[in-house]
């Protein structure tokens, strides 16, 4: 049976990373056209300028810290170490469930403020674009829920496709968080 390498070929990308990529610069494209579409009706007038609720940048270090632990997690299975890789992918996804729970925290904290989200276009925005964020993130625990099935039924063994498919899990992963991180940036630059 030909290895990974040999059916690919030596400098060939796998076609589910490729997928993958292409996935991602789908979703950059989505985001790119929904925070452009903020800047472009920003500058339109009746724009309720608020404080994004400190709970936002909370759910940023959680994200942050799940990214660190993914990656960890992805050390461990390398390095053949079962228990840093299946506890630290566990350590993820409750992050990464703790994320979603505060996102919806943050969106309870803009309806407190008054930031509803049919007040203002300023605050639909800030409920659409975040709120596709956490379907993403939902997504990757989707992703997540099949590398800890994987992780904690079958019996440990780091063979190449185990491999390949959690790289492409710990890659999406990265991405939602970078993303992440992006939007809040965005939105502080940007005054909401």
């Amino acid at each position: 049976m030909a290895t990974a390498a040999e059916e690919y070929g030596q400098n060939k990308i796998h076609p589910h990373k490729l997928a993958l990529w292409v996935g991602i610069g789908s979703i950059i494209m989505m985001f790119a056209g929904f925070t452009s579409a903020y800047v472009v009706r920003r500058a339109a007038g009746n724009w309720l300028e608020f404080k994004l609720p400190d709970i936002f940048f909370v759910n940023s270090v959680v994200i942050l810290l799940s990214s660190v632990t993914i990656h960890f997690a992805y050390k461990g299975f390398l390095q053949r170490k079962e228990w840093q890789y299946k506890g630290l992918l566990l350590v993820t996804f409750f992050l990464g469930m703790t994320f979603v729970v505060l996102q919806y925290q943050g969106w309870q904290a803009l309806n407190n403020i008054g930031a509803t989200f049919t007040v203002n276009p300023s605050s639909s925005f800030i409920y659409v674009i975040s709120g596709l964020h956490a379907a993403h993130v939902l997504g990757g625990a989707a992703a997540l829920t099949v590398a800890l099935t994987h992780a904690f039924i079958l019996p440990f063994k780091p063979t190449l496709r185990r491999k390949q498919r959690f790289e492409l899990v710990v890659q999406y992963w990265h991405f939602v968080d970078i993303l992440w991180v992006y939007l809040v940036i965005f939105f502080m630059l940007n005054g909401s």
